[in-house]
């Protein structure tokens, strides 16, 4: 696997981080990043540097060149000029024209060959297909999909013989003294208290974004469930779709990574909305870093306590967690504002009476 693609790879983390979308895009020709926006390279148009783009599509015009790798997420790809790198495309289809000097990785997709394309190494696809039209060349193999791991069969083991009954014995009665609820009741206020220190901290640097996710979820909280749920479910099939692709294993840490931040993030956003409330409740008027930390410090520790609760305890930990992570998710880590927000200060037009 080549460095530069792998370091190409990696930064796609940046957009799932709380930061307005990135367009790194040089005159000259350098590496192009793109969230949710289209982009073309023009016909005779050399690119020296390689392309990401998540939620938008790429448009290689007849006889430009791209001396550099494509990774799209959520686009379809138009490959009408040269392309001198790998591409690897997500949830998207792949058309192609004219020549890619290097492999092809399709994931939910769909590969079309014309009768003038030229790939020179592998294709493979998960949950795909290639269509090759007649004069299509491949250099490499074709892959649909990931084989199954022949494994050998192992020896039968030699019979043990026979062993003469033994009386059995009693056991000795054993007395679990693994409780200690002082324990749990101390890693709870800890928890607290460490989740509280995070929230002030990010209060200092992160606040805007902090107001957009507890906007979201305190405006929206069914969508905002909704979309944790959905995080939750799909996110750890995602993982494993990427983790068998060789080329997006580094995607898929990185994935692993960005969940618990997430729910930090999130609980952090919910926490300053309990502490906001709590001020206005007992007429107070604090700075936004003490609001922030009380608040997370008294939602986690609430969370916490109940979640000791035998039996149904977890119910509200995993409410609080799918409005969390799904407030982060509505919008990306606090970088927009949740699609569909409601006004927070609606106009109300008065109507005079009538006369």
């Amino acid at each position: 696997m080549k460095t530069k693609l792998i370091t190409f790879i990696l930064l796609l983390a940046l957009l799932f981080m709380p930061a307005s979308s990135a367009n790194a895009q040089g005159p000259n020709g350098s590496d192009v990043f793109l969230l949710g926006q289209n982009y073309t390279l023009k016909s005779d148009k050399t690119l020296d540097g390689s392309i990401a783009v998540i939620g938008g599509n790429v448009n290689i015009e007849e006889d430009a060149v791209v001396n550099g790798d494509i990774v799209v997420v959520g686009g379809n790809i138009s490959m009408d000029g040269k392309v001198n790198g790998e591409v690897v495309i997500v949830g998207g289809n792949l058309t192609i024209s004219d020549k890619i000097n290097g492999s092809i990785v399709v994931v939910g997709g769909q590969v079309e060959l014309t009768e003038t394309a030229v790939v020179t190494g592998d294709i493979t696809t998960m949950g795909g297909q290639v269509k090759k039209d007649p004069g299509a060349e491949v250099g490499g193999d074709i892959i649909n999909n990931a084989p199954p791991i022949d494994i050998p069969d192992v020896p039968a083991v030699p019979a043990i013989p026979n062993v003469p009954n033994i009386p059995n014995t009693p056991s000795t009665p054993s007395v679990d003294v693994n409780i200690n609820p002082f324990w749990e009741v101390a890693s709870v206020l800890g928890r607290a208290i460490a989740v509280a220190l995070i929230g002030m901290l990010l209060t200092l640097f992160l606040q805007p974004q902090l107001e957009r996710v507890s906007d979201a979820i305190t405006q929206q909280p069914l969508m905002a469930g909704s979309f944790g749920l959905l995080t939750l479910v799909v996110t750890p099939i995602a993982i494993i779709i990427m983790a068998v692709t060789i080329l997006l294993i580094p995607v898929a840490l990185i994935v692993v990574l960005l969940l618990p931040l997430a729910w930090l993030f999130g609980m952090v956003a919910l926490g300053q909305e309990v502490g906001e409330r709590f001020t206005k409740a007992v007429n107070q008027i604090w700075a936004p870093v003490l609001t922030t930390g009380f608040g997370t410090f008294l939602l986690v520790l609430i969370v916490g306590f109940v979640g000791m609760i035998p039996c149904f305890g977890w119910l509200l930990s995993f409410l609080v967690t799918l409005l969390a992570m799904g407030g982060v998710a509505m919008t990306l880590f606090g970088s927009r504002s949740a699609p569909g927000r409601m006004a927070t200060n609606p106009q109300i037009e008065v109507i005079p009476p009538a006369s």
